[in-house]
C-alpha cells in the first residue's frame, strides 16, 4: 500500500504571552485563545486542522475498505435486557446500523412489538439521543430525555404509552438527572440547574442543581422545589421513589467522589420535611429496597469492597444497624432484590460473578455464567421470579437470558448473528507487575495461531479513573482489529473499581501517577514476553483515558509509536473552570490548592510536551459540541503538540461537528471515526494489508 507523506504542513497556532501565577510559579498559556469556540480564530483554526488530518486520512488506501468491513460487522441486531412495567414489557433494538437503537413495547413476550419511540425520526443525521427513561408504575406513562449533538444538556418530555402520543409537558435545562414518577403517577422528580447563559452553554461551570417535583399537564415553571441547598453549590440531587411508593429517597453527590449521602421524604405524609439518614460524606450507600421502615442498603462503610446492611430508619443509630452481607473478596459491583431474594454483582478480578442470598443474607446459589465476561440486567421487582440478564465477552455479542429465580435455570432469549467466526479469537487475561509491584490483571484478545515474535501489531486501551471498572465487552471494532492482525490489550489499572474503594484511591490526587506507571508496565511487559515491540505499539483511551494516553507519551515517548487520545482532559491547570469540571477535583485535585499544584503540573499532558522532542504519531480526537470535557483540552494540546514535535511521524487532530463526548453518537460517525483511526494506525505502524 501507498504510504502517505511523513511532512506535514500544520496550520499556524498563534501564541500569546498569556502566562498565569499558581503559587509563586509563572506558566505559560500561549493557547488559551482556544478556549473560546465560537471565536472567529478558533473557528478558522478548526477547519484548517480537520483540512489537513483528512487530507492525511484520504490518502490511506486501506481506510475505504476498514468502512465497509466495520460496516458489515457492525449490520447486526442489537437487543437491550427487557424490563417490565405493571404487565407490560419494554426493549430497545437495533436493526444494525440505525444512528439510535429504537425503544420498544409489548404485552406480552409472544405478542408483536410496537414502536415506542425511534429517536432516528427526530433528526435527520441522527444526532437527537434518548438520553434517559423513566416508565410509571403502571407502565401507561413515560418520561423520556432527549439530547442534541451529544450535548450533556436535556430536555424532557412525556408520552402515553397506548397511544404513543406525547403530553404537552416539556422540561428544560436538565443535566446529570433521572426522573422517578410517584406511585399515583401524578407527576415526577427530577433534577436540573438554573437556566445558562445561550452563548456559552456548552463552556458554562454548573452550580447549585435543585431537586424538583414536576405536576403532569402543567408548566415547568410551576414545578416544586422540593430540595436545595444553597450553602453548598457543588451538591447534586438524585431523587427516586421506592418500589412501594412510600419514600422519596435522596442521593446527595458532590464531584465525582462515589461517597455520598442519603436523605428521605416521607410520600404519605404531606408536607413532611427532609430526614437526613446519612449526613457525612464517609461512604457510598446505595439503597437496594425497603420493606416498611426497614431499608437494605449497598455500602463500602468499613469494607472498601462493599457489603449489605440494614436499617430501621425508626430506629437510625449506628447501634442498630445489622450486616446481612458482609465483605467478600471479591468487589460487589450492585444489588437487587428478586423472588425475595438478594441478587449480588460481583467482580472477581475485573469479570462477573452473580450470586444470590436470602433477606437474611444466607448465601442460596452462584449463577452460572458462560464463561470469563461480564453480565449485567436481573432487574425486577421484589415478587418477579423471572428476570433477564445480558453477557457479553471481548468475542461473544451481547446475548440476552431470561432467568428463572426458582429453579436458577438460564434459557437463551435472543442471541444475535454476527458475520464472523468467534472461534477463530481467543482472550487470556495474564497478571504483571507494575512499578512498584502492586499485580495488575490485563485482558489481552487476538486471532488464534498468534506468533510471539514482537512484531504484533498492538492496541493498549485503559483507562484508570472515577472508580470505572473496565469488563470484558464486545465491539466490532475490536474484531476488525484482531483481523489486521493486531492485539487489543486491555489492563485493569489502578482508580478503577475492580477491586474496591482501595483500589480507586490508589489511583487519584496524590496517587495519579501509580496509574501512569500501571499503563507503562503494561507496556513494557506487553513488550519483554514478545507479543509486540514498541514499533508496533499503540496507545488509547478516551476521557480520562484521553487523560492517561496524554501523560503516557508525554512522560516515555519512546515507548510507543502511536497515541489515539480522545476526548482527554489534557489541561490538569484550569479543568475545573469548564462546565462540570469543578467536579473533578475530588478525584484530582485543584491547582487552586497549593498542595494539588505540583502534583498535578508533574504530569498534565498539556505542560510536559518538551520542544524538540519526537513524539508518537498522534491523532487526537474530540468534538465541537462535547460540554462534558470541553474540546479546548484537545485543541491546546493539539496546538501545543505540534509545536514541539520533532520527527517525522504525523500529529493531527480530528474535530466532529455535532457531536459530544460519546454518549447518543451516531452509529454512522462512530463507524467513520473508528475507521479512520484504524486507518491511522495501519498507515503509521506499518501494518501490511492485502489489497
Amino acid at each position: 500500500m501507498s504510504q502517505p507523506a511523513p511532512s506535514l504542513p500544520y496550520p499556524s497556532s498563534f501564541q500569546s504571552d498569556q502566562t498565569d501565577l499558581y503559587h509563586g510559579v509563572r506558566v505559560p498559556d500561549p493557547y488559551r485563545w482556544l478556549e473560546d469556540p465560537h471565536s472567529e480564530k478558533t473557528q478558522a483554526w478548526i477547519q484548517a486542522q480537520n483540512q489537513v488530518t483528512f487530507g492525511f486520512l484520504n490518502q490511506i488506501a486501506i481506510r475505504d475498505h476498514l468502512k465497509q468491513r466495520l460496516t458489515q460487522l457492525w449490520n447486526y441486531e442489537k437487543f437491550s435486557t427487557p424490563f417490565k412495567k405493571a404487565d407490560r414489557y419494554f426493549y430497545f433494538k437495533n436493526d444494525g446500523l440505525q444512528n439510535q437503537s429504537v425503544l420498544y413495547t409489548l404485552p406480552h413476550l409472544e405478542a408483536e412489538p410496537r414502536v415506542l419511540l425511534d429517536p432516528n425520526q427526530l433528526s435527520p443525521d441522527g444526532t437527537v439521543a434518548l438520553s434517559g427513561l423513566a416508565i410509571s408504575e403502571d407502565g401507561q406513562l413515560m418520561a423520556y430525555g432527549l439530547s442534541t449533538a451529544g450535548s450533556d444538556w436535556q430536555e424532557w418530555k412525556v408520552r402515553d404509552v397506548e397511544s404513543g402520543e406525547d403530553l404537552p409537558d416539556h422540561l428544560k435545562w436538565i443535566k446529570f438527572s433521572g426522573a422517578s414518577w410517584k406511585l399515583d403517577r401524578s407527576g415526577f422528580f427530577y433534577s436540573r440547574y438554573d437556566e445558562p447563559n445561550t452563548t456559552a452553554q456548552l463552556e458554562e461551570v454548573n452550580y447549585f442543581q435543585k431537586l424538583y417535583f414536576h405536576q403532569l399537564g402543567t408548566p415547568q415553571s410551576e414545578d416544586v422545589l422540593i430540595y436545595e441547598r444553597p450553602d453548598q453549590k457543588e451538591w447534586g440531587f438524585g431523587g427516586y421513589v421506592t418500589e412501594d411508593g412510600r419514600y422519596l429517597i435522596i442521593s446527595v453527590w458532590q464531584g465525582t467522589d462515589p461517597k455520598n449521602l442519603l436523605f428521605y421524604q416521607d410520600l404519605t405524609q404531606p408536607g413532611s420535611p427532609v430526614v437526613e439518614l446519612i449526613s457525612e460524606f464517609e461512604a457510598h450507600y446505595s439503597l437496594i429496597d425497603n420493606a416498611g421502615t426497614l431499608f437494605w442498603l449497598q455500602t463500602d462503610l468499613d469494607a472498601p469492597r462493599g457489603r449489605v446492611i440494614a436499617i430501621d430508619v425508626c430506629h437510625p443509630d449506628r447501634s442498630n444497624w445489622r450486616e446481612l452481607i458482609p465483605e467478600a473478596k471479591e468487589t460487589l459491583e450492585g444489588v437487587g432484590l428478586l423472588n425475595q431474594q438478594f441478587v449480588a454483582s460481583y467482580l472477581q478480578d475485573a469479570h462477573t460473578q452473580i450470586k444470590i442470598f436470602d433477606l437474611e443474607g444466607h448465601f442460596v446459589r452462584e449463577v452460572l455464567l458462560p464463561e470469563v465476561g461480564s453480565a449485567g440486567g436481573f432487574g425486577g421487582k421484589r415478587e418477579d421470579t423471572e428476570t433477564f440478564y445480558s453477557f457479553t465477552s471481548f468475542t461473544t455479542p451481547t446475548t440476552l437470558y431470561r432467568y428463572n429465580m426458582i429453579t436458577g435455570e438460564s434459557t437463551l432469549f435472543r442471541q444475535p448473528q454476527v458475520a464472523f467466526d468467534p472461534a477463530q479469537y481467543e482472550t487470556q487475561q495474564v497478571f504483571y507487575p507494575s512499578k512498584d509491584g502492586t499485580r495488575i490483571p490485563m485482558f489481552m484478545s487476538y486471532k488464534k495461531g498468534l506468533q510471539l515474535q514482537g512484531q504484533n501489531p498492538t492496541i493498549l486501551y485503559g483507562y484508570g479513573g472515577f472508580n470505572v471498572s473496565l469488563t470484558p465487552s464486545f465491539s466490532p471494532s475490536n474484531i476488525v482489529w484482531m483481523d489486521l492482525g493486531g492485539i487489543y490489550a486491555v489492563p485493569n489499572l489502578r482508580g478503577g473499581g475492580e477491586y474496591g474503594e482501595a483500589w480507586h484511591q490508589a489511583g487519584m490526587k496524590q496517587n495519579k501517577q501509580n496509574v501512569f506507571d500501571d499503563f507503562i508496565a503494561a507496556a513494557e511487559w506487553l513488550i519483554a514476553q514478545g507479543y509486540t515491540s514498541s514499533q508496533k505499539l499503540a496507545i488509547s483511551g478516551g476521557s480520562n483515558g484521553g487523560l492517561l494516553v496524554g501523560a503516557c507519551m508525554t512522560q516515555r515517548p519512546d515507548l510507543f509509536a502511536a497515541a489515539l487520545p480522545a476526548v482527554g482532559v489534557m489541561d490538569m491547570l484550569r479543568f475545573h473552570q469548564f462546565t462540570i469540571g469543578w467536579a473533578w477535583c475530588s478525584e484530582y485535585g485543584s491547582a487552586e490548592h497549593p498542595e494539588d499544584f505540583p502534583i498535578l503540573y508533574a504530569y498534565s499532558p498539556l505542560h510536559n510536551l518538551r520542544p524538540g522532542t519526537a513524539y508518537p504519531a498522534t491523532l487526537i480526537t474530540t468534538a465541537d459540541h462535547d460540554d462534558r470535557v470541553v474540546p479546548a483540552h484537545s485543541f491546546k494540546f493539539a496546538a501545543a503538540l505540534q509545536a514541539a514535535h520533532r520527527g517525522e511521524a504525523p500529529v493531527l487532530i480530528r474535530i466532529e461537528t455535532q457531536a459530544g463526548h460519546g454518549a447518543g453518537k451516531p452509529t454512522t460517525k462512530v463507524i467513520e471515526e473508528v475507521a479512520d483511526r484504524f486507518g491511522f494506525l495501519v498507515a503509521v505502524l506499518g501494518i501490511a494489508v492485502e489489497e
